[in-house]
């Protein structure tokens, strides 16, 4: 029997890891950790832009043009997917962006408002690239063995949000938004290479075990099916669209309240001269980056400490419960005590839940799905339908803003979406118990 090196023994410190495993784990999760920096890095930026030069209404309305935008980004993604081989795909996308990033570089420097087209490129940036990272991962992975090793492969998200948007609260006042964004460019093309070096290891291990056929197989286009296509078709797929769609409508309105008390703050702080300093823009980005570090922190130890523990013990659709359960409590609290420490605690717990554990749980959650599900139906579903709970959730803005709500009304909304969230959850555990088999019946196989 195969040895486990020294990678294997020290991953298994957070997870079950059998000889071998641990070097594809530790580059996925390394890519994650590339990706989700760069986010982090970028997130402080695309707040500082918008809400200085349009302010809160404005950037819940921009979110809202993401699902427009997508409506053609994601036919034109599986379009492009039928006809090119994964790791070849993996590599335009990925390059796309980064020049995207050069661009907004160039118009910046020149004085050009590019606040809300930065903040619609980095809503697609965010949901594209990464869901296509998950993708590969639930590419190279059979169910039983995505289920184990996805909680390390999820440390790099956690790790890297973490570490992101501590830079990002370091650098912001000296670097500035706009030479931030070449620095995200070049690590975009770090990605990249580490995509190509996890491809050709795995290709390489399934050789050496005899596996020619998988890996000749993964690397074929996919079908013609789109991503629309597939998700209508399966009721499994479409559960899973509107729970996206449902949690991203309750975040946002989070969001929206955290947004228009911090912008109030900064007109505050700058107005009596407690903010050090800082105009309002700088103000806004130092706020949201240290919000965002701590976010990401708690964040990490949930990942490390929680998610394997929560997979092996409770199962994968079990710990779908535990974001609308926490969603639940925090706008129970808000409905009460509306103030901008009571939002950024809140907000604080809900969005490091989301980030570590229902983000793993959601990714697992297309491992015994085909491949074309993997790529096509979950970029449709972690694009469009995220992107379409934020056009539902400016409707709600737009809506309450002409009725007057305060932060209390807002709250109220949400704990009505939280129960909705709830009810698809316990759909989507239905399903999924009916997808793949028993734990018995693993066990049994195995």
């Amino acid at each position: 029997m195969k040895e486990k090196t020294w990678v294997d023994r020290s991953l298994s410190l957070f997870t079950e890891v059998r000889a071998g495993e641990g070097g594809t784990a530790l580059l996925l999760a390394a890519n994650l950790f590339c990706l989700f920096a760069l986010y982090y890095v970028l997130k402080p930026v695309r707040e500082s832009l918008i809400l200085s030069e349009s302010g809160a209404v404005v950037k819940s309305y921009a979110a809202a043009g993401q699902a427009l935008l997508l409506l053609g980004l994601v036919p034109a993604y599986g379009a492009v997917a039928s006809r090119v081989s994964r790791v070849p795909f993996i590599g335009l996308v990925t390059m796309f962006f980064a020049s995207n990033l050069i661009i907004f570089y160039l118009f910046g420097v020149a004085g050009v408002r590019v606040g809300v087209a930065f903040y619609l490129w980095l809503g697609i940036f965010n949901l594209m690239v990464p869901s296509q990272m998950w993708a590969f991962a639930n590419d190279l992975y059979t169910k039983e063995r995505g289920a184990r090793l996805f909680p390390i492969v999820g440390l790099g998200t956690s790790l890297g949000a973490w570490i992101g948007a501590e830079i990002a609260s370091e650098v912001f006042g000296s670097l500035g938004p706009y030479r931030l964004m070449l620095f995200a460019a070049g690590g975009l093309v770090v990605c990249l290479l580490l995509t190509l070096w996890t491809n050709r290891r795995e290709a390489t291990l399934a050789a050496a075990n005899g596996g020619e056929l998988r890996v000749a197989e993964a690397e074929r286009p996919l079908s013609k099916a789109g991503g629309f296509q597939l998700v209508l078709a399966q009721r499994y797929l479409l559960y899973i669209a509107l729970l996206i769609m449902v949690l991203n409508i309750v975040n946002t309105l989070g969001e929206f309240l955290l947004g228009s008390l911090v912008e109030r703050e900064a007109q505050r702080a700058v107005a009596t001269g407690a903010a050090g300093g800082l105009n309002e823009a700088a103000w806004i980005g130092t706020f949201y980056g240290n919000f965002f570090a701590n976010v990401n922190l708690l964040g990490l130890l949930f990942q490390t400490f929680l998610v394997s523990r929560i997979f092996k013990y409770m199962g994968v659709p079990a710990a779908l419960f535990i974001l609308p359960l926490v969603a639940l409590a925090s706008y129970s609290s808000l409905a009460f005590f509306p103030a901008l420490g009571i939002v950024r605690i809140a907000k604080t717990l809900e969005n490091a839940t989301d980030y570590s554990i229902q983000t793993t749980a959601r990714q697992a959650l297309f491992l015994p799905t085909s491949r074309e599900a993997k790529y096509k139906a979950k970029q449709a579903i972690d694009s469009f339908f995220w992107r379409a709970g934020d056009l539902l959730q400016a409707v709600v803005v737009f809506i309450g803003v002409r009725l007057a709500f305060d932060t209390r009304a807002y709250a109220m909304v949400n704990l009505v979406l939280v129960g909705l969230w709830l009810w698809l959850v316990f759909a989507i555990a239905r399903e999924y118990r009916n997808l793949v088999p028993t734990d018995a019946t693993e066990k049994a196989a195995a």
